[in-house]
């Protein structure tokens, strides 16, 4: 398991970053690697992201020093979503099947985590997003079909999307985690605009289903003082409780965001006004 470390940042320490430094402390530009698994560990509110790419072998999760536990889901929970083709994850002995669009919630105190793919031609592709957690929800599949949905936006808004809520009160029970996955339609490409920001909770997003010369402008910043980053396919933004986090892309695309922090309430937002933004 590699596992890499991200500090907090101060927004005024950002508000003086070079492109370079903000894709380097805020943009996850590799998550999925064959047989491994790599994640970033993010000292904003102790979030774990990162993917998980079996091919060949099965690729266990195991716990580092980062953690300083004797297993990874000691003091963790998690919310896993198969971007890729058909795999298996099995937690102490239970296989759960994940097709593509499938996920799964993993309770604090499981011990053993595996991970394999049905077809080495197609590997799976799990996006996981951890955070620290108090007590023990039961681990559950929650296909597409299953997720909470939402639909949003206007077509002469181009931001036209339904939002699936996965780890989410309607659907699991989870401690602090919240996640799901934002399907753009077809001739849209704003998401989250007019954008908020919510001090009680932290939040990653990772674009996907982009072709090879699409691109996201993803906007963050405090509302006065915003930068962007271009992010390509399968990559994913830390976004600070401090920043907005809102996108706009050369075509459509799909997203997976996971928060954590306070509370699990998804509503809880402070909605910025587009005239106060800078």
């Amino acid at each position: 398991m590699r596992l890499e470390t991200r500090y907090s940042n101060h927004p005024e320490d950002s508000r003086r970053y070079a492109t370079e430094d903000l894709r380097r402390h805020y943009l996850i530009e590799t998550l999925f690697a064959e047989d491994e698994a790599n994640l970033v560990y993010s000292h904003n509110d102790r979030i774990i992201a990162g993917g998980i790419m079996p091919k060949d072998r099965e690729v266990a999760l195991g716990a580092g020093k980062e953690l300083g536990t004797s297993h990874f889901f000691e003091r963790r929970e998690a919310g896993i979503i198969n971007i890729g083709g058909e795999g298996r994850v099995t937690l102490d002995g239970v296989a759960y099947t994940l097709r593509q669009n499938d996920g799964l919630y993993i309770g604090m105190g499981t011990k053993d985590v595996r991970f394999s793919t049905a077809d080495p031609g197609e590997p799976a592709k799990f996006y996981l997003n951890s955070s620290p957690a108090h007590r023990a929800y039961p681990s559950r599949t929650i296909t597409l079909e299953q997720a909470n949905k939402v639909e949003l936006g206007e077509a002469e808004n181009l931001n036209v999307r339904t939002i699936n809520q996965y780890v989410h009160p309607a659907v699991c029970e989870s401690c602090q985690l919240v996640m799901g996955m934002t399907v753009l339609a077809p001739g849209s490409v704003w998401n989250t605009m007019p954008c908020h920001t919510h001090e009680r909770r932290m939040e990653v997003y990772m674009y996907f289903n982009m072709r090879e010369d699409v691109r996201v402008f993803h906007l963050m910043g405090q509302p006065e003082e915003t930068r962007h980053l271009v992010v390509g396919n399968e990559q994913a933004v830390i976004s600070p409780s401090w920043s907005i986090h809102s996108g706009v892309g050369t075509s459509n695309y799909t997203f997976i965001w996971g928060m954590c922090g306070e509370n699990i309430e998804f509503t809880d937002m402070d909605h910025v006004a587009m005239g106060d933004l800078k």
